[in-house]
């Protein structure tokens, strides 16, 4: 199987676990008396079945990932963890730079000299670059 036909049936599987856990959570709200639209039993074998198919897919692209070589980063395992930890990192500039600027008010309060703000910032964004 390529690499390609692994990741599409990969995320298959999450949003088929994905619907399959919001199906849980309707048939478990049931009124005294009524019956059940669904056997949530069923319904967990299925989420489990798809679980054991969606383990050995990720051991398959983890497998391929660390095999294979990618540009001069290593493998595209270690590509892909450079990709995840500067994501972590572009969020949580992203955030602090929000924050500095108030955006999750939309103004300044004025308790906070605005010039001191904009230094942090810059300190902050021009570590990004190091």
């Amino acid at each position: 199987m390529k690499l390609a036909e692994a990741l599409i049936l990969r995320a298959d599987c999450q949003k088929r676990i994905s619907q399959l856990r919001e199906r849980l959570e309707r048939v478990v709200k049931v009124e005294e008396g009524d019956s059940l639209a669904e056997d949530p039993q069923t319904l967990l074998a299925e989420v489990d079945r798809i679980i054991e198919n969606l383990t050995q897919l990720i051991q398959q692209i983890n497998r391929t990932n660390s095999q294979t070589p990618f540009a001069n980063l290593g493998t595209l395992a270690d590509a892909l963890a450079e990709r995840d930890t500067l994501r972590i990192k572009s969020n949580l500039y992203r955030e602090v730079i929000k924050a500095t600027f108030g955006q999750n008010h939309g103004f300044f309060d004025g308790s906070v000299n605005a010039r001191g703000r904009v230094r942090t910032v810059n300190v902050a964004v021009g570590a990004l670059f190091k």
